[in-house]
């Protein structure tokens, strides 16, 4: 089959898109590190996603945990009790089975990340100036648009 012009300039589009969420990742993990760093001088890149879904969405089990960033109860264990070791988390019992606990951010460690989340969010306003608001809407559906179609 001859390829066309059309599945030409896709394969194009396609290689600079793989190019460009790579340049995506590289950034995200740096900025990951520099905001945990401002939470606490030793939480740990990723913890603070952790700490970052808890602020949102906690109280919430280890296990339930473990479902949302798909990675063992192990691991999701040790950065559970990384995070209460930096006083950045609090266990309560659960009340619907008293052998299980709830993990969810401390006053203080919700603060500081709504801190370093509000200063990054004025960091992002300051270099997007120039993008107006219809921009900045078009561009944040494509990318939701993008992840959903990649969720598995």
């Amino acid at each position: 089959m001859i390829a066309t012009e059309q599945d030409s300039r896709r394969v194009e589009h396609l290689h600079t898109l793989e190019q460009e969420v790579g340049v995506l990742i590289r950034r995200v993990r740096r900025v990951i590190g520099q905001r945990s760093a401002l939470v606490h001088p030793q939480l740990q890149p990723a913890s603070y996603l952790m700490l970052g879904y808890l602020t949102t969405h906690g109280p919430l089990r280890a296990s339930a945990l473990a479902e949302v960033f798909d990675i063992d109860k192990g691991a999701i264990s040790r950065q559970i009790q990384h995070l209460e070791e930096l006083g950045l988390v609090d266990r309560t019992p659960d009340p619907a089975d008293g052998r299980a606990s709830l993990v969810s951010a401390s006053a203080d460690a919700a603060a500081r990340f709504d801190e370093v989340a509000a200063d990054r969010r004025r960091w992002l306003d300051e270099r997007l100036g120039d993008w107006s608001e219809e921009e900045l809407g078009e561009f944040a559906a494509v990318l939701s648009r993008y992840n959903a179609t990649l969720d598995l």
